[in-house]
């Protein structure tokens, strides 16, 4: 009946055997769980939750969960295609639909592929920052997340005693084998093509890790002082910080005079890269003993940039209390250009780029 409805259509590929498709199942749900434990942290580091704190140690604890979270999804582009190839003969089975159980894992597939091809082919736009839509980008991304690992943990319910079964069976003959190594292989050229942007021993051979090298003072720009709309910052400048004894103001000569401290931290950005460089800074729990803020108290962070969604930032009390954050003034040894943040900036161990407030104004105890 089969052949009668579809003609000479013919699904005769070796690789069309629960065996292959178990084996690159297995590998596809370890970097889908990957990507989104990476990625529901790094939601919760942008948007915490009161009971949700991260560390501030070690210094590269973020610069790996995001690096993960990117390779892990770029790892799955090639495993996800070459899944769908060896199941796609499934959706020409008669009948549609033959129990419940069926439905369920009919409907379980078909909202896990539309699912994951989103998250895959959203998440590679934002690495490149072209976003051709007009949804926010992060919202989206996260909502979805939670409806593609939601279905594939439905899918490995109902498919778990085939799998048992495919996995159990070791003999696979000399096509099946070549198909699994080819899968292996474009899954691995792929991380080495994008791994470059995390990894600094990948950078000179992956051909997309370009913004992680070079860029102006030696390190990538994301949103430049025009985008932010700060042209200029004149000598009129203050800072102030706001505390428990009220109000002080510091220029940047001020600010210079007070004790500096000089670290080498990367910039982990959202998007996958990321990058080490040496900054020169007032420690920001300096700042805050000025104000009589007890070690510890959280601040929010606002930019010269007037609109904008991170103009405004909270730097947590496992951060201010770091010696490592700086209110950054230098980079790599000269005063930042006004595209890292002149006048000043933070720069914080473990903390998201975009987290990474510049053209400072205003520190504020929360209370």
């Amino acid at each position: 009946m089969q052949d009668k409805a579809f003609g000479l259509l013919r699904f005769k590929s070796l690789v069309h055997d629960p065996r292959v498709t178990s084996r690159i199942g297995t590998w596809l749900g370890i970097a889908f769980t990957v990507c989104f434990v990476t990625g529901v942290i790094s939601h919760f580091i942008q948007h915490p939750a009161s009971w949700f704190s991260w560390p501030s140690r070690p210094v590269n604890l973020y610069r790996i969960t995001q690096g993960a979270h990117v390779i892990s999804g770029v790892a799955a582009i090639p495993l996800l295609i070459a899944k769908l190839w060896t199941v796609y003969p499934k959706l020409f089975e008669r009948p549609a639909v033959k129990s419940v159980l069926h439905a369920l894992e009919r409907i379980s597939i078909l909202v896990l592929a539309g699912a994951a091809f989103f998250e895959l082919a959203s998440g590679t736009f934002n690495a490149a920052q072209n976003y051709p839509w007009s949804f926010f980008f992060t919202t989206a991304h996260y909502a979805v997340a939670w409806i593609a690992f939601g279905s594939l943990l439905v899918h490995i319910a109902v498919k778990l005693p085939l799998i048992r079964e495919s996995l159990g069976k070791r003999e696979i003959d000399v096509s099946r084998r070549a198909f699994l190594r080819t899968t292996w292989l474009t899954s691995g050229v792929a991380v080495l093509v994008f791994g470059g942007s995390t990894i600094p021993f990948l950078r000179n051979v992956s051909a997309l890790s370009e913004r992680s090298n070079g860029g102006l003072q030696g390190l990538p720009v994301n949103r430049t002082a025009k985008e932010a709309n700060v042209n200029t910052v004149d000598s009129s400048w203050r800072l102030e910080v706001v505390g428990p004894n009220g109000t002080s103001t510091f220029s940047r000569e001020q600010l210079q005079s007070m004790r500096q401290t000089t670290a080498e931290l990367p910039i982990a950005c959202v998007e996958g890269w990321s990058q080490t460089a040496t900054w020169t800074g007032v420690p920001v729990m300096d700042l805050l003993a000025a104000v009589g803020a007890p070690a510890g108290a959280s601040i929010r962070v606002s930019s010269l940039e007037k609109g904008g969604l991170y103009n405004s930032t909270t730097l947590p009390g496992t951060h201010t209390s770091d010696p490592l954050t700086l209110l950054a003034l230098r980079l790599e040894g000269k005063v930042l250009d006004l595209d890292h943040g002149y006048p000043c900036r933070i720069i914080a161990p473990s903390r998201p780029g975009v987290l990474q407030t510049k053209w400072v104004r205003r520190l504020e105890v929360i209370t």
